[in-house]
């Protein structure tokens, strides 16, 4: 029998309950007597209900059948029921498990029949080519071993469509193939047309009277489709892209006072050859708005309400921004924090006065009680040992939480250089005074493999390899082993630092080296060093630190293009003024090195300052005697969103004494990367020849016409050069990782010892003599840093406008480096 034969019974009870109640409601409304009349008046008698003796399951493979028992819950002896049965049926479907279910009555046997759904043995996907295979897989909820059915892949193929949707593929198809395996397994295949992009022909905006349309272009992400976006995908139709297209109009106006902005409407209609979309907003900017009066309100009398509004950032008067409300938002928890009160809620309430255009502003202050810090949970660093992150930290378990020390903590930690993000954030404890800090941090490459490479105007390059790890085995130790070829370096330096000697906040290093320095393109001299050093430092105070260091190393000069001496042994007359560095000296050298860093972030700087005197003296027990001075310093300001602005300055002075003089390899030589615009060694003193060719027309057999050509670079005792910049955003992605600066380079470099100046006749028609002075130079140009798949790469193009005729330009340089 089938189901309706199984069911025959039920109905026919069912049929005769709604005769009797019709019965019943006619003899009621007729004021016929009771339901018992109304039941005899139909004729019908209630047959006794049928019991199911037992349950019996079949068709089932894989589903053991207590499962498919478990979800049908109808238990012998039970009477036959439609509405469990239905129910029955339902909870069966909904697991997912079966293609089809039936019920059947076999006398006092209830009879389940089931078909399993098939298996997936794999999902494959086909013609996709602008979404990745794992992009794809991340949406399909259908896995390998997983039910089939047809709602999962309808759903998994609309999830796939939205995908490409937001790529700006609308006409993207996904037809689902099944291949049939033995064993009720099938593989699914996702068979994809992916389509052309459908871009953006216009992108439009009405009602803007404040900003022009290419001005509010720029605010949008949505972009017009051109064809050297071919790497990006803002000019793809995205719906979504409105939506946020809104937001960021609505924070552009908000910033430049118009208070009452708002978008009436965003829409995308398809061209008329269906192939892009015009973007059309539709804006209503309201007159520019100031900020009325500030109140800070606070229940708790140890927060004073006055002291806080001195950290509030805004001015009666001024035009009204909301970054400037979201920034006295945070200035007031800053400055709670530092009082101890960890879990401030500061509620700005405004007030609109439309008829002055001013909008009054109200920041409400609850405050909680003084908390402490409970535990410290350190998060994300699988290289780096927690006790490298917990002693940068300026707070410890047990303390009296303070907002100041929280971002202390956050810069030091950021400060290491050992990762990419670094988040701390406050959470509840135990109890309510209880706090949990919580560091979160991303670790990124500290190895490096480094190399740099540049072009001058003359043909000139350098190239220099090293590998360097910042935080040998995670315990922020430094090492670095460099080897160093170029056109004018030979070096081996070995450096080890260890941030924590014998367990103390003191550094302590050691270097060994061998360097051999060719300047004979540049100033004529070779130079090798052979020593070590010894380093130590430790901090002053939370942004103060001094470092002492001792160097011993012996020095070798060789000047091989030239004579310094007679076949005799005496020195010739008018010899090259580097002949007096020849031969080999020792340096016996002690020194120190004081830094001050007040900058807010040690990478991306927005404001604050850093400075570093440096003083080293020369002479200590033997060698040569000299004493140096070296200062460098910066000034960093964050101008708009995308905007840095920065001061730097370097300056320094070396001298000797007790008679000694300095010798070529201890002068100060500038130019490359120190000073853009001018090639390595290309600024400062040189030597200068005036050379008058044979004649022997002229009666002193000499040419009367004078050539003047330009010799060695001599270096300087003094320098100094300051660089200022402007980074500026690009009109790339942000993902691309390219940045660009405006940079302007200007200084000096001179001050030779008389003795070192050397003038006079070399031979018969060529006079020697030396350009010295400390007349500014200065350049211009662009700076461009690509953060690369194989690592940061920079382009410098310069443009000295200011220099001394004997001064080396140089308008492009390249430098790179690969980090592992």
């Amino acid at each position: 029998m089938g189901l309706e034969q199984g069911l025959t019974g039920s109905f026919m009870a069912t049929l005769k309950s709604l005769l009797i109640c019709g019965a019943a409601a006619l003899a009621l409304n007729a004021g016929y007597g009771s339901l018992a009349s109304a039941q005899q008046s139909a004729g019908v008698s209630e047959p006794a209900p049928q019991i199911i003796t037992s349950v019996q399951v079949e068709g089932n493979q894989r589903i053991e059948t207590a499962t498919v028992l478990a979800y049908v819950a109808i238990q012998p002896g039970e009477a036959f029921s439609s509405e469990r049965i239905d129910i029955a049926l339902k909870t069966l479907f909904a697991t997912g498990f079966f293609a089809n279910v039936e019920f059947e009555q076999r006398g006092q046997t209830l009879v389940v029949k089931v078909a399993e759904n098939p298996t997936v043995n794999q999902v494959l996907f086909e013609g996709n080519s602008a979404v990745t295979k794992d992009k794809l897989e991340k949406e399909v909820q259908i896995r390998p071993r997983s039910w089939f059915t047809q709602n999962r892949v309808q759903a998994d193929i609309r999830r796939m469509q939205e995908v490409y949707r937001r790529s700006g593929k609308f006409a993207a198809t996904i037809v689902p193939k099944i291949k049939v395996l033995p064993s009720n397994r099938v593989d699914l295949i996702f068979e994809i047309t992916e389509g052309r992009t459908t871009g953006i022909r216009k992108v439009n905006f009405i009602g803007n009277q404040a900003f022009s349309d290419s001005r509010l272009k720029s605010v949008v992400v949505t972009q017009e489709s051109e064809w050297w976006r071919f790497f990006s995908s803002k000019d793809n139709y995205d719906p979504d892209k409105l939506e946020y297209d809104r937001e960021q109009l609505r924070k552009f106006y908000l910033n430049e006072g118009h208070y009452d902005f708002r978008v009436k409407s965003a829409v995308a209609e398809l061209t008329p050859d269906q192939k892009d979309f015009f973007v059309t907003y539709a804006v209503e900017e309201g007159p520019k708005f100031t900020f009325g009066d500030i109140t800070v309100n606070t229940k708790n009398s140890k927060l004073s309400g006055d002291v806080l509004r001195a950290f509030v950032p805004i001015r009666s008067g001024e035009m009204f921004q909301r970054d400037l409300v979201e920034k006295a938002i945070e200035s007031i928890t800053f400055a709670a924090g530092s009082a101890g009160y960890a879990f401030v809620d500061v509620r700005p309430r405004e007030t609109a006065d439309r008829d002055n255009k001013k909008v009054n502003i109200v920041f409400d202050v609850d405050e909680g009680p003084r908390v402490y810090v409970e535990r410290i949970d350190i998060i994300g660093n699988t290289a780096t040992l927690d006790q490298v992150i917990r002693r940068e930290l300026r707070l410890a378990e047990g303390d009296a939480f303070n907002r100041v020390l929280i971002d202390r903590s956050k810069n030091r930690v950021k400060a290491l250089g050992f990762f990419k993000e670094v988040e701390i954030e406050e959470k509840p404890g135990s109890l309510p005074d209880r706090t949990v800090v919580e560091v979160k941090v991303e670790e990124q490459a500290t190895g490096e493999l480094a190399f740099s490479v540049g072009y001058a105007s003359q043909e000139a390059y350098n190239f220099a390899v090293s590998i360097s790890q910042r935080n040998l085995r995670g315990r922020g130790q430094f090492l670095r082993f460099r080897v160093e070829t170029s056109s004018r370096t030979k070096n081996i330096d070995i450096r080890f630092t260890e941030p924590r000697f014998l367990g103390r906040n003191l550094a302590a290093g050691i270097d060994v080296f061998s360097i051999e320095q060719d300047y004979l393109r540049e100033a004529g001299f070779l130079t090798q060093s052979t020593g070590f050093g010894l380093r130590g430092g430790f901090p002053l105070a939370e942004d103060r630190s001094l470092g002492l260091r001792y160097t011993f190393r012996n020095d070798t000069n060789e000047i091989p293009s030239v004579s310094c001496f007679n076949a005799d042994g005496t020195p010739i007359l008018g010899a090259s003024a580097l002949c007096r560095s020849l031969g080999k000296t020792t340096t016996s050298l002690a020194g120190y090195s004081f830094n001050w860093d007040r900058r807010d972030d040690p990478r991306r700087p927005t404001r604050g300052f850093d400075l570093s005197i440096s003083q080293d003296l020369a002479g200590v027990g033997t060698g040569v005697k000299y004493h140096r001075t070296e200062l460098n310093g910066g000034v960093y300001r964050g101008l708009f969103p995308g905007w840095r602005a920065s001061a730097t300055l370097s300056a320094g002075y070396i001298a000797g004494y007790g008679g000694d003089t300095i010798r070529v390899n201890d002068r100060f030589f500038k130019g490359g990367q120190s000073f853009r615009g001018f090639e390595i060694a290309g600024i400062g003193p040189r030597t200068v020849f005036s050379v008058r060719d044979p004649d022997t027309t002229q009666p002193n057999g000499l040419s009367q016409k004078v050539r003047t050509i330009y010799g060695d670079a001599l270096g300087g005792k003094a320098y100094g050069i300051a660089s200022f910049e402007l980074t500026v955003p690009t009109p790339l992605p942000e993902s691309y990782g390219i940045t660009a600066a405006l940079f302007v380079d200007v200084g000096t470099l001179g001050g030779l010892d008389p003795v070192d100046k050397v003038k006079g006749d070399i031979n018969y028609g060529t006079y020697q003599n030396t350009r010295d002075g400390l007349a500014l130079r200065a350049s211009a140009g662009l700076s461009v840093n690509w953060v690369s798949p194989f690592g940061p790469v920079r382009f410098d193009f310069s443009n000295p406008f200011l220099k001394e005729e004997y001064d080396k330009a140089e308008t492009f340089r390249f430098s790179t480096a690969t980090n592992f």
